[in-house]
């Protein structure tokens, strides 16, 4: 996103007033960051919630799925109605979907060869469980610094707008498995890196235009926020921000539950 054009007013602004809008936009930019910092969290979060969900729940889903079509199946070869083998059908599909190219194939190879995954399914042995990764309080202090420092929020100079966005790609991609080592190579790498390139406008003509694009990217965030926060992973983390495990575990209770209860209904419509 382009920064918009100076504005034209800001010739006439005073040192004073010059002085008030760089207040104003050090606050902004403050405020933004540690607003981007919040989102960028909790986008983390909601990855790894989803991880877990789906390595936890997902054969409990799978098995529903599987009574939900045994069941209709049943009642189907009961009734001989045309309406229930149309819904046994529909129900056996989503059980065994047809798959894809990448889904028989994706994930089991890498460059250093069979996953361990892989392995362990074609060995029998137990699959490796995937990990649940919360950065420590180091990593959020060194994630937080250099997000400060080297955000591209910071400048305007699209070269190195560009250079600041690849380097934080490193930067949440280090964050997001709890890599401090990697965070503070980071660091020194940062540090020891070119200066920043300076503005070519005025100084007030660029505080007008950084006022007016903080906003715009204030909005941006606060939309990025809400599709988290609306998502079906960020409705669930919202419940319980601080122990969503435990939420797991209730959820993973409420569907067995759902489970023996469908068991028990295909067993009374087999012995009919």
């Amino acid at each position: 996103m382009a920064y918009p054009g100076p504005v034209t007013e800001a010739s006439s602004v005073g040192n004073t007033g010059v002085e008030r809008l760089e207040r104003a936009v050090r606050a902004a930019e403050d405020a933004l960051i540690e607003y981007e910092i919040a989102v960028d969290t909790f986008r983390i979060e909601v990855d790894n919630f989803s991880r877990l969900h789906h390595q936890r729940l997902g054969p409990v889903y799978t098995r529903l799925d599987e009574l939900d079509a045994l069941i209709a199946e049943a009642v189907a070869a009961r009734s001989g109605d045309p309406d229930d083998i149309a819904k046994a059908q529909d129900l056996r599909s989503l059980v065994m979907p047809i798959p894809g190219v990448e889904e028989l194939f994706g994930g089991w190879m890498t460059d250093d060869g069979i996953t361990p995954e892989a392995a362990a399914m074609l060995t029998d042995q137990s699959a490796r469980t995937p990990e649940r990764v919360r950065p420590s309080e180091t990593c959020r202090r060194l994630y937080r610094e250099l997000a400060r420092r080297a955000h591209p929020d910071l400048v305007q100079d699209e070269t190195e707008r560009d250079r600041r966005s690849e380097f934080l790609i490193r930067v949440n991609q280090a964050y997001a498995i709890g890599d401090e080592a990697a965070l503070r190579a980071l660091t020194a790498e940062w540090e020891a890196g070119p200066a920043p390139v300076l503005p070519e406008l005025t100084r007030a003509e660029e505080l007008y235009a950084r006022l007016e694009w903080l906003a715009a990217r204030k909005e941006d965030l606060a939309a990025q926020a809400k599709e988290l926060e609306e998502s079906a992973i960020g409705q669930m983390l919202l419940l319980a921000p601080d122990d969503p495990d435990r939420l797991i575990e209730e959820v993973a209770e409420e569907l067995m539950a759902r489970v023996a209860r469908r068991e028990v209904e295909l067993a009374e419509l087999s012995a009919d």
